[in-house]
């Protein structure tokens, strides 16, 4: 057993509950650090390759900086929230069908045990000694995959994901602010990079998938973002200039 007082549990491996909850605010923080990085170093990038001026850079970043934060806790509140809303629905739902027909809803519970793997007679003995003990949590698992003590929230979503974007934000903006000018584009651009490497790493690492390919998607995306904005604003200063 092991610290989470799951028998034959391994170390480090999520029996306890809050699972769902923590992937969701680790989930919307590193996408907000990592929109953070990319816009407003984008941003940034493109007005400083336009003028060499610090006011309209600082200007530009900090409503890229003050926007952005907004909208990924408004759109993390408002996709989160709908997820909440479904899983609350579904709840409700199978807590009713329960109530009227538990019956039919015991041998649903048996028939999907069965089509794990087991014999009839174990699959009968497992939903009678769930039934017993929590019969609404363990349709929920089985039929769902819901646990109805850890629904996500939305608020910890847009909080998260507002401060992480923030946080994101911040480092290219002081890297092309406190940075003369002939150095701060080309820091600015080792710095963003860096950062997503970073990020894109965490990202991997927070979905089990490879973190290599992840860290090459997320580098190239920032790295294409970045070169467009600054040829814009290259294009634009020169325009101006001109």
């Amino acid at each position: 057993m092991d610290d989470s007082g799951t028998p034959g549990a391994h170390a480090g491996e999520p029996h306890t509950g809050g699972l769902a909850q923590r992937l969701n605010w680790l989930r919307a923080g590193v996408l907000g650090a990592n929109d953070g990085i990319v816009s407003t170093a984008a941003v940034a990038v493109g007005v400083a390759s336009a003028t060499s001026q610090v006011t309209p850079v600082l200007l530009a970043g900090a409503a890229a900086l003050v926007g952005g934060a907004i909208s990924m806790a408004l759109g993390e509140y408002v996709s989160v929230s709908s997820q909440r809303d479904s899983e609350r629905a579904l709840i409700a739902k199978e807590r009713r069908e329960l109530a009227t027909d538990p019956e039919a809803e015991f041998e649903e519970l048996v028939g999907l045990y069965q089509a794990q793997g087991l014999t009839v007679g174990t699959a009968r003995q497992v939903a009678t000694e769930l039934t017993e003990r929590d019969a609404l949590k363990a349709h929920l698992s089985i039929e769902l995959n819901i646990d109805q003590d850890d629904v996500v929230s939305p608020w910890h979503a847009a909080l998260a994901s507002a401060i992480a974007f923030t946080i994101g934000a911040l480092l290219p903006l002081a890297t092309i602010l406190l940075l003369p000018h002939p150095a701060r584009i080309v820091a600015t651009f080792v710095a963003v990079l860096v950062a997503l490497c970073v990020t894109g790493y965490v990202a991997a690492w927070i979905g089990g998938s490879s973190r290599w390919r992840a860290v090459a998607r997320t580098v190239t995306g920032g790295a294409l973002a970045l070169v467009a904005t600054f040829l814009v604003g290259t294009l634009f200063g020169t325009a101006v200039g001109g």
